[in-house]
């Protein structure tokens, strides 16, 4: 995760601007955890496939603000693979790699699957997908 100081000036909100000289360790490291959570969602929207972008985006937007450090690393973890392998973990047709499985069955990716199982949008209602698309900000 990039700390803040190695993160333009020019390319923070003005409110960050101004708070990140006077902050204190803590509010600091928070601050840190809440930029690293927007560019989750940000690149979880903007994969550049449409199933990926909605699945994940819409997964990302509602669930990414909760997640500890550890689900977090997860998620990114699974971010960075290419869009066909996430698309296809997703919709169950690989199953989820061993690095990223964990022994309770409780990891960020099996719990993405079971939203998507249960979501609208895995389901491929039309009315439903685009009111999520407008919901989300996916268009």
């Amino acid at each position: 995760m990039p700390k803040l100081e190695e993160i333009p000036k020019a390319s923070l909100p003005p409110s960050m601007r101004e708070q990140s000289a006077e902050m204190n360790e803590s509010s600091l490291s928070e601050l840190e955890l809440e930029v690293r959570k927007k560019r989750l969602v940000y690149r979880s929207k903007q994969r550049g496939w449409l199933e990926v972008d909605l699945l994940l985006g819409t997964w990302a937007s509602i669930n990414v603000p909760s997640l500890n450090l550890d689900e977090l690393d997860q998620f990114e973890d699974f971010v960075n693979l290419e869009s066909t392998d996430i698309y296809n973990i997703i919709t169950l047709r690989t199953d989820v790699p061993e690095f990223m499985k964990r022994e309770d069955g409780e990891g960020v990716v099996e719990k993405i699957q079971e939203w998507a199982r249960s979501s609208p949008l895995g389901k491929g209602e039309p009315d439903k997908y685009s009111e999520v698309k407008k919901d989300h900000n996916l268009i």
